[in-house]
């Protein structure tokens, strides 16, 4: 009788990884962008990683920006492909989140952005360190 009981204590305890890995939650990621000629690059990179779990389902993204790079996502001077990529993320759930200490010191509004972007009234910086304080794993490509 304890060789039955060890047998099926051992075969619970072989498929615990099993049944956990698919009880996975999602995982929670921050990027953080502040340079424009990098943004074209993040974007790629926020797209692998979406693609590399297996879709948007699989990941929460939230992308924060600042300082420079806003520049890359004015409704003027966006290029067609940041335009385009933007897009696609914010159709796959990504948050697109612009500091607001960068809007006043480039004197723009938010109307004036690539549509999807929320302002962070309190700054990305401080956005970012909040998202990381609720476990999201951050990443400055």
């Amino acid at each position: 009788m304890n060789k039955l009981m060890i047998a099926a204590l051992l075969a619970a305890l072989v498929a615990l990884p099993t049944a956990f890995a698919a009880e996975k939650q999602k995982l929670n990621v921050v990027y953080h962008v502040s340079e424009a000629e990098k943004v074209p690059f993040v974007l790629n990179n926020i797209q692998n990683h979406i693609d590399g779990v297996g879709g948007p389902d699989k990941v929460h993204i939230v992308l924060v920006v600042h300082g420079p790079a806003i520049t890359a996502f004015n409704e003027i001077e966006a290029t067609e492909k940041v335009r385009g990529d933007l897009a696609k993320l914010k159709d796959e759930g990504v948050g697109l989140e612009m500091c607001g200490n960068t809007l006043k010191g480039f004197k723009l509004s938010l109307d004036e952005l690539l549509p999807g972007f929320t302002v962070v009234p309190e700054g990305g910086v401080t956005k970012i360190a909040e998202l990381q304080s609720l476990g999201y794993v951050y990443i400055r490509p």
